[in-house]
């Protein structure tokens, strides 16, 4: 009997939900609580999975989003998640036969673009998925970084407040709201994200640990920015605090508020070692650091992948700091976004449209999914091979165009 890809049925999510935990190697077997939240919050509509006699071998799921695009427009987008196949049904083209299903479900309903975060990087190129932003990760030594440690608040006359989840959940999403208004390659939190970040939804899967929250208030008594964080327990000979603060979010819309909030979470006494997550590998904080060598980077790599579903809609959606014209040859072998296009920019807005001239340059969807939100260098891809210069000098051109002064950022796993 050959393997069926489809949607999945109401009675069947446990054994979805077990097929997942096995493509992720976790333990297979979910309480009867577990499976009716996850059942509770579900779009069963966008989850497919692949049977074999009946059982699930292979897991996915995707779920709408907003992506915002450079200049602060918010692109419907198709988020993926949730992709497994398990070990015993490798290399049959499942995950194939699941992703062309969505992929071609989500352009029919008009998302501009899907969007995903790869665990492993080779796979989803095949696809059309670019890698489009990064991230890095920092552990600041806090004793080198030079910083006052007789600080006891911003010198801008604004002040650090400690707050509760309750608070959180009142000041967050408008905070939030605001970046992602502002800086590219951020997705919209709902209003369940912010329940299971701060505790008012808990899951038995997940043990909780309540964490510290503090927000930056402007001289004007704005919020601007907030952090969570945990912090350990740790101590060395003679009685003395080794303890390190671990930050899970940290939000601040002004340079004030983001030097603020390092500023007071590596000054709590007994923390020696600050990590920051997951920020912009342009973030300011390294070089806000009296001795900016007192952060040492414990990782960097990609992040959000991105899979343009509509040429025409992505490229007019997005801002451009430069007047110029390119036209585009998209190569897409899924055949769902390919085609030649005209690109109009300037910084007063763009025009995209389907044209019969002759291309500029020659690149495949992907390519144009990783330097969509600016992040990437055309002369970089054009020099791997991946951008094929037709006209002189329109590579020097997609290069002024497409980047932006500051890196996306993607803040959110998902």
């Amino acid at each position: 009997m050959s393997v069926e890809t489809r949607m999945i049925a109401d009675s069947e999510l446990p054994d979805w939900l077990r097929a997942l935990a096995t493509g992720f190697l976790r333990p297979p077997v979910f309480s009867d609580e577990e499976i009716a939240d996850r059942r509770a919050h579900t779009d069963l509509s966008r989850v497919s999975g692949a049977f074999d006699n009946g059982r699930c071998v292979a897991t996915y799921r995707s779920f709408a989003q907003q992506l915002t695009a450079v200049g602060g427009a918010a692109l419907p987008a198709s988020a993926v998640s949730n992709v497994t196949v398990s070990p015993t049904h490798r290399r049959r083209g499942l995950l194939s036969r699941l992703m062309a299903a969505d992929l071609a479900e989500s352009k029919e309903r008009g998302d501009v673009v899907s969007t995903l975060i790869a665990a492993e990087y080779p796979i989803y190129g095949r696809y059309g998925f670019g890698p489009a932003t990064w991230t890095t990760e920092w552990a600041i030594d806090v004793p080198r970084a030079g910083l006052d440690p007789r600080w006891s608040g911003p010198a801008d006359g604004g002040r650090i407040d400690l707050v509760d989840g309750t608070d959180v959940r009142k000041l967050g999403p408008e905070l939030h709201e605001r970046l992602a208004a502002r800086r590219h390659g951020v997705v919209n939190r709902d209003e369940r994200w912010w329940q299971l970040t701060t505790g008012q939804v808990r899951k038995a899967s997940h043990p909780w640990t309540e964490p510290y929250y503090a927000v930056y208030r402007s001289a004007a008594g704005e919020v601007e920015g907030y952090l969570a964080y945990h912090a350990d327990d740790v101590w060395g000979d003679a009685k003395q605090p080794l303890n390190t603060a671990s930050v899970h979010d940290m939000i601040a819309l002004t340079p004030g508020a983001e030097r603020a909030l390092w500023h007071f979470v590596c000054s709590v006494d007994w923390i020696t070692t600050v990590k920051t997550g997951h920020r912009a590998p342009d973030d300011l904080l390294p070089l806000l650091l009296p001795d900016p060598r007192a952060a040492k980077i414990l990782t960097h790599a990609d992040f959000l992948w991105v899979r343009i579903l509509d040429v025409v809609r992505a490229l007019e959606a997005r801002t451009y700091d430069m007047a110029a014209t390119l036209v585009l040859e998209v190569r897409d072998d899924a055949g769902l976004a390919g085609g030649q296009f005209r690109l109009d920019a300037s910084p007063d807005g763009a025009v995209c449209a389907p044209t019969a001239q002759s291309p500029d340059l020659t690149l495949d969807i992907r390519e144009l999914g990783a330097l969509f939100l600016g992040d990437e260098s055309a002369v970089r891809l054009a020099e791997l091979g991946r951008v094929d210069e037709e006209t002189p000098g329109a590579v020097g051109v997609a290069e002024r165009v497409f980047r932006t002064p500051r890196r996306p950022w993607c803040p959110d796993i998902f």
